[in-house]
């Protein structure tokens, strides 16, 4: 049967068996259906099926012994377990009498007793204990305590003092805290069946600061921790050696709470007076545990300097001098300087005027006239509307410097992003907008993925020129701290994002959970879908009958919905920025055939069937 481990059903009839080995079924934890009537068992033992969740065994017609090993069908039947209760089952006596299974009458022949010296323990780490579990019965049962995963050093020692009762003392040396919460399970079998009992293990030990974190900037600064103890220890916080009050600015929020405490505690747009050593104290009865990180937020904007002061140990004693100032040197010192800043002031509007008049014309060393997009070099733009490869006769006679869209030619702009150094999209004044939980009222479900679930619903107070209006939500079903990284590092991502094809971001809501992110709602969804609505197998039901759908895209359509995928990710190459992950079911559809890309990180599980992979014979 080894073979045979995704088994179900078995059936095996009119073979003439006499005997199973007690554990035949080990490798076949999946079977639910056992048929072995008509044969020539005369006994079985209940060990065959103890790790198998039967829904039915079938024994009629087999020459069962009426004995004490089969006392566990005669249970089984009158408990109506694996419908044994609906068969007739017979066993036959000593004088070879046939007798019905259920009047069979067997003395000192029950189920084992059991019992444990403590339902609940409670130790310190570091202590020893010591547990006693009875079985007692007849037969008399094989007693065993199961401490699989037990972490502490622990020896099993039996004791036979008595007919009728088996004893086994389980002894734990050293008990450590991984073990707090642990189950111990004793257990007494005999050929009748199973009985077991549990103590629940409780340790206590003093408090540890597992992790304590540098300052992390998210949607707030946070100083990450993790601290464990039981019972769970209260937390305390200095900053520079004083107690630190929570406030507006500085309050800590707590993920998880208990014998391991999770948290951040969270800084609301710090200065350099936040800068300094923050120490966590973790206190309960058995003990304290401190740690201490520094909290750099802000340089100081005016730092003190001594480089411009005489010590005046360092300097040798010399007689005092006596100085006597003239009137008219100082009212001629005060006149010079007064027309050195009014000439400078001149000459600085002059240059002003001078580059305002003639600086445009030559940005970046370019020769002839250029069309300036914006005022700020900084936010030069790409160009989006590109002509789909088509050569036009005025792009044959294009300059090096010109780019032609449509019958027109256009000076080229050099984009300054790509002569910036050390660019990136997360610019250190991103500000992620906060929505209130209660300006968000949801309407239906729109998707489920890893990352949660997608709402439609409608977002007041968004627009300066309407009530409101219809967006998706994501909410975020995961509470784990690398979760929340993952949803604050995708909010600040999407905040600095803004183009004509690519998804809006409205901002986010983490007030409470479940946390949720607000974008523009796409009404035809995702772009795979809608692919296949239009396509050429495309079928829709019409009163109950498949009908072939309208609206096939054609050619022109494929290059327009092409050609905004490609401005969209013109606009992330210009950003520095790899999507990593391009393809239709991280594109969304709106009205009018109008295409942009989402799906920046969160939500890249929903369509984890799309991917294959290739096993080489």
């Amino acid at each position: 049967m080894e073979l045979y481990t995704g088994l179900q059903k078995l059936t095996i009839k009119n073979s003439g068996l006499r005997s199973i080995q007690p554990r035949a079924f080990a490798k076949n934890p999946h079977l639910r259906y056992i048929n072995l009537s008509s044969n020539r068992l005369t006994t079985l033992s209940w060990q065959l099926f103890q790790t198998l969740s039967l829904r039915e065994l079938r024994l009629e017609q087999n020459f069962f012994n009426c004995s004490c090993d089969i006392r566990w069908m005669q249970l089984w039947q009158e408990q109506g377990e694996a419908r044994l209760n609906s068969q007739n089952l017979y066993c036959i006596n000593a004088d070879g009498s046939q007798l019905p299974l259920f009047r069979m009458n067997i003395s000192q022949c029950d189920l084992p007793e059991i019992s444990v010296s403590h339902v609940n323990l409670t130790v310190r780490e570091g202590d020893n204990a010591v547990i006693t579990c009875n079985g007692s019965g007849s037969p008399l049962p094989d007693v065993d305590w199961i401490v699989t995963g037990l972490q502490s050093i622990n020896t099993h020692q039996t004791n036979l003092n008595w007919t009728n009762v088996h004893a086994i003392n389980l002894t734990l040396v050293n008990v450590t805290s991984e073990d707090n919460g642990f189950t111990l399970t004793c257990i007494a079998e005999n050929v009748v069946g199973m009985s077991n009992a549990s103590v629940a293990l409780t340790v206590y030990y003093p408090p540890r600061v597992v992790s304590l974190e540098e300052p992390e900037l998210r949607l707030e600064h946070c100083i990450e921790f993790v601290v464990r103890g039981n019972p769970p220890p209260t937390l305390h916080w200095l900053h520079n050696g004083q107690p630190l009050r929570e406030s507006k600015i500085i309050h800590v929020e707590y993920y998880q709470e208990g014998e391991i405490s999770e948290g951040c505690l969270l800084f609301n747009k710090p200065t350099h007076y936040n800068n300094g050593n923050y120490t966590l104290i973790a206190k309960n009865p058995l003990g304290t545990a401190n740690q201490t990180i520094n909290g750099h937020f802000l340089k100081e904007p005016f730092p003190e300097s001594t480089d411009n002061f005489i010590l005046f140990d360092e300097v040798s004693p010399t007689p005092p001098i006596t100085v006597t100032h003239k009137p008219e040197e100082d009212t001629f010192g005060v006149s010079i300087a007064v027309g050195l800043a009014a000439f400078a002031c001149v000459l600085l509007v002059v240059l002003f005027i001078m580059i305002n008049k003639y600086g445009r014309r030559s940005k970046f060393g370019m020769k002839g006239p250029v069309a300036v997009i914006s005022g700020e070099e900084d936010s030069a733009s790409p160009l989006h509307h590109i002509n789909h490869g088509i050569t036009t006769p005025s792009s044959l006679d294009a300059g090096p410097d010109t780019v032609v869209i449509g019958m027109t030619r256009i000076p080229v702009i050099e984009n300054p992003q790509y002569f910036r150094q050390g660019h990136n999209c997360h610019k250190p004044d991103t500000y992620v907008q906060h929505i209130k939980r209660r300006d968000i009222v949801l309407k239906r479900e729109l998707g489920e993925g890893a990352f949660g679930k997608v709402f439609l619903a409608e977002c007041y107070n968004l627009s300066p020129t309407k009530d409101k209006m219809l967006v998706a939500v994501k909410a975020l079903k995961d509470p784990t701290l690398a979760a929340r990284k993952d949803f604050q590092r995708e909010a600040e991502l999407l905040t600095n994002l803004q183009h004509e094809h690519i998804v809006k971001f409205y901002g986010v809501c983490g007030d409470g959970d479940p946390l949720i992110m607000v974008f523009e709602y796409m009404k035809h969804g995702d772009l795979n879908k809608f692919l296949r609505a239009h396509g050429p197998d495309a079928m829709i039901l019409v009163d109950g009958q498949p009908r072939q759908a309208k609206g096939e895209l054609g050619l022109s359509q494929m290059l327009h919905i092409a050609s905004q995928i490609a401005s969209g990710m013109v606009y992330l190459a210009s950003q520095h920025f790899v999507h990593r992950d391009l393809a239709t079911r991280n594109c969304l559809v709106g009205a009018n055939l109008l295409v942009k890309i989402g799906d920046f990180g969160m939500s890249r599980d929903v369509y984890s069937t799309d991917y294959y992979r290739v096993v080489q014979a």
